[in-house]
């Protein structure tokens, strides 16, 4: 298990120990030390194949690889070394374990690849389809953390921002555990073999502006929405990458600017290829939890949001 530290990675360990499978995470050396209740924890480096191999396999027998393994930015550098790079080394380690099934987690965003860790993930997902292992490719729609990060700021009295009208995009947002409990079922559900698989959570789609609203609701609050044009971002951007031939390091920073463009422009659905546009009915959908039920516990103190890394707000 790869990834086993973050908020998806700890649900899908949860899902595969209770699917009845001995799980050992192999995971980054920390100062503190880190346990996975009922999982075995191993440390190591998945950028060297050496690591992998001598600390992560150890010369033993595995049946599966489940990767919930991502870059932290998604900037190029990044983005080669963990979402390609990284699984690489794990998926050649694997095949001299005996490995017969792997299990990725993706992204639905790679269907219109525009950045760099976009084509990171596609280029892995081509080798492990093509590696003849049992495949199985995830790419889920937006994260519940990742369309959280306002609720504090509204808490607090601020408007909730949207780009647009609020409307320009669209998602069928999916909970960390009903996530974990898909990967965990690919092991098993034939159906599921050798297939690139996109998935959401339940319920309609749901746009910024239907978060905001319901969000103010939930407080019992007269909606206080501002609109943010697109084109601020792409100011931003063009600024950025002029002044990143002056000053290099700022072109991670012009990337993730990118990435909020990205986000904010487009939505986290099934994309159809013949007319170029997204479409909810064709994203398959899973699990019970709703974004709105997560905001009514994030609103009652319930839950703490962990924003991603590629949250726009």
């Amino acid at each position: 298990m790869l990834g086993a530290t973050g908020t998806i990675g700890r649900a899908t360990v949860r899902a595969l120990l209770a699917r009845g499978h001995e799980v050992v995470c192999f995971v980054r050396p920390r100062s503190d030390a880190i346990t996975i209740p009922g999982a075995t924890v191993r440390t190591g480096d998945v950028s060297d194949p050496v690591s992998v191999a001598r600390d992560g396999f150890r010369g033993e027998h595995f049946d599966a690889v489940v990767s919930c393994m991502a870059s932290r930015t998604g900037v190029p550098r990044d983005a080669q070394a963990i979402d390609h790079q990284a699984h690489v080394n794990v998926l050649e380690a694997a095949r001299s374990a005996g490995v017969t099934q792997f299990v990725l987690l993706s992204a639905i965003c790679v269907q219109k690849p525009l950045l760099a860790f976009q084509q990171a993930k596609l280029a892995f997902e081509a080798q492990l389809t093509a590696s003849g292992l049992t495949y199985s490719v995830v790419r889920p729609t937006a994260f519940f953390k990742s369309l959280s990060g306002q609720v504090a700021r509204v808490q607090q009295g601020r408007p909730y921002l949207v780009f647009g009208d609020g409307r320009l995009t669209a998602c069928k947002p999916i909970s960390d555990a009903d996530l974990g409990a898909y990967l965990g079922g690919c092991l098993d559900d034939e159906a599921r073999w050798n297939r690139v698989l996109p998935i959401g959570g339940p319920g309609p789609a749901i746009t910024p502006l239907d978060q905001a609203e319901h969000l103010f609701a939930l407080l019992g609050r007269k909606p206080n929405i501002r609109r943010v044009p697109v084109g601020l971002l792409d100011a931003i951007i063009g600024g950025l990458d002029v002044a990143k031939r002056i000053v290099p390091r700022l072109a991670d920073k012009a990337e993730l600017a990118r990435i909020g463009r990205y986000y904010a422009t487009e939505s986290m659905l099934v994309l159809d290829p013949a007319t170029g546009r997204y479409d909810a009915d064709a994203t398959p959908s899973t699990g019970s939890d709703t974004l709105f039920d997560y905001y009514a516990r994030l609103v009652r103190g319930e839950a703490m949001a962990e924003r991603g890394d590629h949250a726009v707000f």
